[in-house]
């Protein structure tokens, strides 16, 4: 493929790195907090297109809600309140998932847009 080559790029075949995505989402979603929905959005479009599908995107968008309702739990649990602990991580999981909704948005249209350009033209 040249510079003047007017034919399209052939699509990449290859899978999307989940922990990548996740990280990525992650970091952005903690860069861009201060702009209420679109940076979440943003965050979620950006991870889901290096997740390369909708159910990578969407699983990636999940893993730091996990990540850190495991951590309310474990850090609770350390300091010999198990049951409180797991009441509040829960709790905290429910509120990441609310307020990722942004989030788990963007992944999925970062998704659709990514196994969208790696499919074959007919």
């Amino acid at each position: 493929m040249t510079l003047g080559d007017n034919r399209p790029a052939p699509p990449t075949t290859g899978r999307g790195n989940l922990w990548l995505a996740a990280l990525v989402m992650f970091v952005l979603s903690l860069l861009l907090g201060w702009i209420p929905v679109i940076g979440s959005l943003v965050a979620g479009v950006i991870g889901g297109t290096l997740a390369k599908s909708v159910g990578s995107a969407v699983l990636a968008a999940l893993i730091p809600a996990i990540a850190v309702g495991l951590l309310i739990v474990l850090v609770s649990s350390a300091l010999a309140l198990p049951l409180i602990g797991a009441l509040v991580g829960a709790g905290a999981l429910v509120i990441m998932a609310i307020v990722g909704l942004p989030l788990l948005i963007g992944a999925a249209i970062g998704g659709w847009m990514s196994a969208r350009r790696t499919q074959p033209v007919a």
